[in-house]
């Protein structure tokens, strides 16, 4: 077996490589060598790099809570079998998963994952807005998101009063227009679009995206947020309707296209080989055994 040199930066470390084909030796392409006689077969496949410092920290913090780091697997590359429909598996699609402090950018062609930035943004920091321009506390703010969550000012429908319950001033309480809460919320989802934008226009990748899926609870809940999207990134932009996408709970939404994802993996250890090993650690095998009462609504 041959293998191409890669040259990794210093800066910089493998994390993960995908086998995208596999060409027997005569010629045709396929997709699972198993199965297929061949004297040789090349692989192509792509490498997958991250931050050597930031992996280092995170590892470095997952060991001090007792866990170790088996691998590292960006999020959006788990997350695509399940936020996307069986159409857009094969399109060139873009997936924005916005979560609470970070949106993470996946860039696919078709099978292929193209690209993958984070932009440190996301929901906390709408909600943050809102308690400091309204001088309110934070769980005030957060539910005004949710209550009142509107990307665009422009399709208010009722300009209704607003009374904050928590405000800070010497008045005890303070009372302003739903129009004023959502162009606080408009300014920073515009700002979120606009850095993605910038990101993806800057990486040489914007030109061939098709598609973008928007996916994640720090925006999927603010209505009008595909819309924004659309406007500032100038594709179309919908909200996940994959297949999967509504029958698992928003918040182990991640967890479940990770583990899916491993399993799926041809070299994955079993999880019951790994718990096996650590006899103090038997809980793990219940919370195995309740996966669908966690994950499934």
């Amino acid at each position: 077996m041959q293998v191409r040199d890669i040259d990794i930066p210093e800066n910089q470390v493998l994390i993960d490589i995908i086998a995208n084909q596999f060409i027997l030796d005569n010629g045709r392409t396929i997709d699972d060598p198993v199965g297929s006689l061949s004297s040789s077969f090349t692989v192509k496949g792509q490498v997958i790099l991250a931050d050597k410092e930031y992996i280092k920290q995170l590892t470095n913090v997952l060991k001090k809570a007792g866990i170790e780091v088996d691998g590292i697997v960006p999020n959006v590359l788990s997350e695509r079998g399940l936020v996307l429909d069986k159409n857009e598996l094969t399109d060139n699609v873009m997936i924005l998963d916005v979560g609470a402090g970070n949106t993470d950018i996946g860039v696919f062609d078709g099978n292929t994952f193209v690209y993958t930035n984070t932009i440190p943004l996301g929901g906390d920091n709408i909600t943050s807005d809102i308690a400091y321009v309204f001088n309110i506390s934070e769980e005030e703010a957060d539910r005004l998101k949710k209550q009142y969550g509107l990307a665009l000012k422009s399709f208010i429908d009722n300009d209704t009063d607003i009374i904050l319950n928590t405000y800070k001033g010497e008045e005890r309480t303070k009372t302003i227009k739903s129009s004023e809460l959502i162009e606080v919320i408009e300014a920073r989802v515009e700002e979120i679009f606009s850095l993605v934008n910038k990101d993806i226009t800057n990486a040489g990748v914007k030109s061939n995206i098709n598609n973008v899926v928007l996916t994640g609870q720090g925006i999927t809940n603010i209505s009008k947020s595909d819309v924004a999207g659309k406007i500032t990134l100038n594709i179309p932009v919908k909200i996940s309707t994959g297949r999967l996408i509504s029958t698992i709970k928003p918040n182990y939404r991640s967890s479940y296209a990770l583990i899916k994802y491993i399993a799926s993996r041809p070299f994955a250890k079993t999880v019951s080989s790994s718990i096996d090993t650590i006899s103090d650690e038997n809980i793990f095998r219940n919370i195995l055994e309740r996966i669908k009462e966690f994950f499934y609504s």
